[in-house]
């Protein structure tokens, strides 16, 4: 058996910020086990444009599915993870967004004591190292590269034109003072690359540091309890079960779906469900796997010309000729893409504290995830709701970890949800009707005869779909269905954290990157000053 001192177990954003630094005390032991086997420093990682490769297939993704969704015409829904080193930050679009500050604060009131907007932000400066902006509410200091996107492409001016002409104000810095309005994106590159968590926290030092030891291709199993205390991890690793003794704590980060997923197997979660999987009960638990939340996304798609827009033409391959020559001399330029370059916040309703809906604007078209390809070029634009009112679970399906989970969002069970989306529906239309839009449209994909509310519902309901950000299972707090404390420590068992997008009693007006590297900056704290 081998023994260290914490086991970080998946090496996703939060995993990788906690292996990264943990390991700075060269007297702490640190392991670091990722299922995932593909090379995180291949330029299908690195290189921006290649998101559009592995999002929609198996590549470095586990490529999940969930459950039919009644709200959703019992559809079943895409459900995309990252399988690598890096986790979902290495098959991202790379969005930089912290939320707004009254989630955060909304979390302290529920009960999560010290992850108020003012308790977390110094940890979204710690992590950041921003190039471009250079004030109170960016840091430069950090791992986590952050920047302007380096594609130079013409289109944005088209979109934030539209936007003036639609009566919504521009901003440019999503992450400043005011949340509201359109614009371009800030990104997690560095020099036209992807900046991946692993990228940022832990390659630098895997061969520098004797203390790190990174383990991919290796499966957790369960975790290894004496008595009530976790003690270690029994994990696959070519062809053998493997054990590694922690010292001091199990750190569980394997994500929204897998992180509940594994202390189910582990006998932690809802005693009776546990029973009728045969599963030994260590302790009842019953929000474990409860409180799914994620953002529920519809999706605009034009025809185009505009050959600034990526495409399936011959023009637009002769082009990407020309774009790969200038990637590989200057790092700038088409393959720098994350496609989802604009984006905004805004209210469906004026006396709303925050923004309620969020745009993704994408300079190709984008069909079933990537899955369904169309010749020619276009542009599409996403339309989220941010804070969904519908709960939803994962469940175990069976007893092996090898088996997908059960994931239910339950898309628009809530009937608020569907008319949020409505009014999220016609704001989102009104900026793709502004004239500086309308004029590079050839044609409307998927909306071309949709007028009336009713037939808006109706096309949400059988388009509407993940824009990949779930959250909750392993919620924070002390309710009873709360699964970790606000140190992050699961209830009712000793040595033994979670730490990932799991323990987010809420959703984020926003995309959930990089408050899961903030949630792994923040419980570095709160491990090193545990006696």
């Amino acid at each position: 058996m081998d023994v260290v001192d914490y086991v970080v177990v998946g090496g996703g954003s939060s995993g990788c910020v906690l292996a990264g630094r943990l390991s700075e005390d060269p007297n702490v032991r640190v392991l670091l086990l990722e299922v995932g086997q593909g090379k995180p420093d291949s330029s299908l990682v690195t290189m921006p444009a290649a998101v559009l490769a592995m999002a929609p297939n198996r590549i470095n993704n586990w490529a999940f599915s969930t459950v039919p969704q009644k709200g959703l015409n019992g559809r079943q829904g895409f459900q995309p993870r990252g399988k690598v080193l890096g986790g979902s930050s290495a098959i991202n679009a790379m969005v930089y967004i912290r939320g707004h500050r009254t989630d955060y604060d909304r979390w302290a009131q529920e009960g999560a004591e010290g992850w108020s907007w003012d308790d977390v932000l110094p940890y979204f400066l710690r992590a950041e190292s921003n190039k471009d902006f250079h004030n109170e509410w960016h840091g430069q200091e950090g791992p986590l590269s952050v920047s302007r996107l380096r594609t130079d492409n013409p289109f944005q001016n088209h979109y934030l034109q539209a936007a003036r002409e639609a009566g919504f104000a521009v901003i440019e810095d999503f992450n400043g003072p005011e949340q509201e309005g359109i614009g371009i994106y800030q990104v997690t590159q560095i020099e036209g690359e992807r900046c991946s968590a692993y990228r940022a926290y832990v390659q630098p030092h895997r061969t520098a540091r004797p203390n790190l030891r990174v383990e991919t291709g290796a499966q957790a199993e369960r975790i290894l309890f004496e008595g009530r205390k976790a003690v270690g991890v029994q994990y696959r690793w070519a062809g053998r079960t493997l054990t590694v003794r922690a010292q001091r704590e199990v750190l569980v980060c394997a994500g929204a779906f897998q992180s509940p997923q594994l202390l189910m197997l582990s006998g932690i979660g809802d005693a009776r469900e546990l029973h009728q999987l045969g599963i030994d009960v260590l302790h009842h638990l019953p929000g474990v796997g409860q409180n799914l939340q994620d953002h529920p996304d519809f999706i605009f798609g034009y025809r185009s010309e505009d050959l600034h827009l990526v495409g399936l033409s011959m023009q637009g391959f002769r082009q990407l000729f020309r774009e790969w020559q200038r990637y590989r001399q200057e790092r700038r330029g088409l393959l720098t893409t994350n496609y989802a370059e604009g984006g905004g916040f805004l209210k469906t309703r004026p006396d709303l504290d925050a923004p309620d809906i969020q745009l993704h604007f994408v300079v190709a078209v984008v069909d079933n995830h990537g899955r369904t390809l169309h010749r020619g070029h276009g542009f599409s634009c996403h339309v989220c709701l941010l804070r969904p009112k519908s709960r939803g679970s994962v469940r175990l399906k069976g007893r092996q970890i090898t088996s997908a989970p059960l994931i239910d969002p339950a898309f628009l069970d809530d009937p608020a949800d569907l008319e949020t989306m409505v009014q999220g529906y016609k704001l989102t239309e009104k900026l793709m009707q502004a004239p500086s839009l309308l004029s590079h449209r050839q044609s409307d994909l998927f909306t071309p005869h949709v007028r009336t509310d009713a037939e808006i519902r109706a096309v949400l309901r059988e388009r509407v779909d993940t824009v990949y950000h779930p959250v909750g299972t392993c919620k924070m707090g002390r309710d009873p269905w709360a699964v970790v404390d606000p140190e992050l420590r699961v209830h009712g068992v000793e040595g033994l954290r979670v730490v990932d997008a799991s323990v987010m009693p809420s959703l984020i007006g926003g995309n959930t990157n990089a408050p899961c590297i903030m949630i792994g900056e923040k419980a570095v704290d709160l491990i090193r000053a545990t006696k």
